[in-house]
């Protein structure tokens, strides 16, 4: 169940980064509330889940996938460029989130 939780907390958090732009500074109310209402449920689902993930492991796949997936929303949904450098951090924080997780931490609880 642990990890549904994780993935309701990385779908809410990039929901809510996503209408961060559409909310035009917190000027405009429905995305305004969208962002409000999808971090709180992110960081509510994200609690849950570390109920039995380790912090550093749900941490990184949470913000790692969030930080890969809301590049790509800007992508498509606001016409943002993607270069190879951005390309490139990209992939390195998709390679160290799958580090993390095929070698965990005995101290990470």
């Amino acid at each position: 169940m642990h990890w549904v939780y994780l993935a309701v907390a990385i779908g809410a958090e990039i929901i809510a980064t996503s209408a961060l732009k559409a909310c035009d500074g917190f000027t405009r109310l429905a995305p305004s509330a969208l962002v409000v209402v999808g971090y709180l449920v992110s960081f509510y689902a994200l609690s849950h889940a570390l109920k039995t993930l380790p912090v550093g492991i749900a941490y990184a796949i949470w913000s790692g996938l969030g930080i890969v997936i809301i590049t790509a929303v800007g992508w498509v949904l606001y016409g943002q460029k993607l270069e190879a450098p951005a390309l490139i951090g990209m992939a390195l924080i998709v390679a160290g989130v799958v580090l993390m997780n095929a070698f965990p931490s005995s101290t990470d609880s």
